[in-house]
């Protein structure tokens, strides 16, 4: 992996963050635990420093941890093999918003803390992540919500079945003919494409699907349709819709996958960079439920020390995501995988509002016993989510895949499972009718 190439480690004070918040996170991290430790409720001071405050939130409530020894994650070969061909031509547009020059493969793997778009280049790294760069289809995956609390029953104020989580990228294919570009991007200047559905339970949503187009145009918002089985209708949703939790659910469509508005919307700044703890490597697909929590999680997991770069995202008032809920993001983000084992967001008054954690496994196949969404190579699947409100303790836990679930093989990454066509309202529409796959 490019990792090498990161040079000196080192943190620096932006837009006037204070001197002694810097130190703490430049200093390696003086880790209160090792490998071996298990970590509960009652020794939870141990990794107070160690994971984001939404994360302790979850520990001090119920969510164990086994702490096990660091492992390297290396991207897929044909993502570092684009990374090293393409990434030289790429820099930051003159506003230093968005990217000039992109093809394939990371934009900037050569992250300096002191460069002054840092932050900027790690969220479009994130925007270009390796764990996917063509297509995937995870099948039929299902979430629990709940109220979080140590020891507290598991009760289930609510359940959902999911057909497909879905996307299709246009820009930056690395495994999947046509490469690197679709050629339709010229055509629509579609960045990615992402279809949610159909709902398979409950009942009363069953049919219930969400598409949603992103553009390379900073100035053109995201495209968004949902339908509803009963009334039967397809209709357009504002922008905003993106970032709000509706219904009995914790999440909304920017984080179902980590930190996922629309780049240019926001404006970032570089917090540092830390030792922190992590699921990158998970023992268990699907997750099991967490006995200890009410089930707002998946645990006892394995947890690692990693090394994290920590960015904030605040949205520029100015443009469309204005009604967003959340004054401001911090995204922690894995230096190794490109992905965010979690966030965390706070509401308008500046309080801590949700955290969403993501565990992930590195293995060849996404469950032990795949036939068909096999690699011969290692890559990253995440194994399971869970979005949660702290300050109404409510929690939503998706599995992926289902608990419960007649698809086995459930993520297919980079296999061409699905294409441009799958994508469509006409396509979203029939199948939601159907009420099936």
């Amino acid at each position: 992996m490019v990792l090498g190439t990161l040079g000196i480690r080192k943190s620096i004070v932006v837009g006037g963050i204070a001197l002694l918040a810097l130190a703490a996170l430049s200093l390696p991290g003086e880790a209160g635990v090792k490998p071996g430790d298990f970590i509960t409720p009652e020794n939870s001071a141990q990794v107070r420093d160690l994971v984001s405050p939404g994360v302790f939130y979850r520990v001090q409530h119920g969510m164990t941890m086994k702490i096990v020894p660091t492992v390297r994650v290396d991207w897929p070969p044909p993502y570092k093999d684009a990374t090293e061909k393409y990434s030289s031509q790429v820099e930051l547009s003159k506003d230093h918003r968005t990217v000039v020059g992109y093809v394939a493969g990371q934009p900037f793997p050569l992250i300096d803390a002191n460069d002054p778009d840092v932050a900027t280049k790690v969220v479009w790294n994130n925007v270009f992540r390796p764990i996917q760069s063509d297509d995937y289809d995870l099948r039929y995956f299902d979430c629990d919500t709940v109220y979080s609390g140590y020891n507290k029953p598991f009760f289930e104020i609510a359940y959902g079945q999911l057909g497909h989580y879905a996307g299709y990228d246009l820009v930056g294919r690395t495994e999947v003919e046509p490469l690197p570009t679709d050629p339709d991007f010229k055509r629509t200047n579609r960045l990615w494409l992402f279809l949610l559905g159909p709902e398979l339970a409950p009942q009363d949503a069953r049919g219930t699907s969400l598409l949603r187009y992103r553009y390379a145009d900073p100035a053109h918002g995201d495209d968004t349709w949902t339908w509803t089985t009963g009334a039967r209708r397809l209709r357009r949703l504002n922008e905003s819709i993106n970032s709000s939790a509706t219904g009995a659910q914790t999440w909304d469509p920017d984080h179902y996958s980590g930190f996922n508005p629309k780049t240019e919307q926001y404006n970032y700044k570089f917090l540092g960079e830390k030792e922190m703890l992590a699921t990158v490597d998970a023992e268990h697909s699907p997750e099991i439920r967490c006995a200890t929590d009410g089930g707002a999680s998946a645990c006892p997991e394995r947890w690692q020390m990693r090394h994290m770069y920590i960015v904030t995202a605040e949205p520029r008032r100015s443009v469309n995501n204005s009604e967003a809920l959340d004054s401001k993001t911090v995204i922690y983000m894995d230096s190794e995988m490109w992905f965010e084992p979690y966030i965390d967001t706070y509401d308008r008054r500046g309080e801590l509002f949700r955290n969403h954690v993501y565990w992930l496994a590195y293995r060849d196949r996404p469950v032990p016993d795949a036939k068909v969404a096999i690699y011969p190579f290692k890559r990253e699947f995440v194994v399971g989510a869970s979005s949660q409100d702290v300050q109404s303790s409510e929690a939503t836990m998706c599995y992926l895949p289902g608990i419960e679930t007649p698809e086995r093989e459930c993520w297919y990454i980079n296999m061409g499972a699905v294409d441009r066509a799958f994508f469509t309202t006409e396509a979203m529409v029939k199948m939601s009718e159907v009420g099936h796959m």
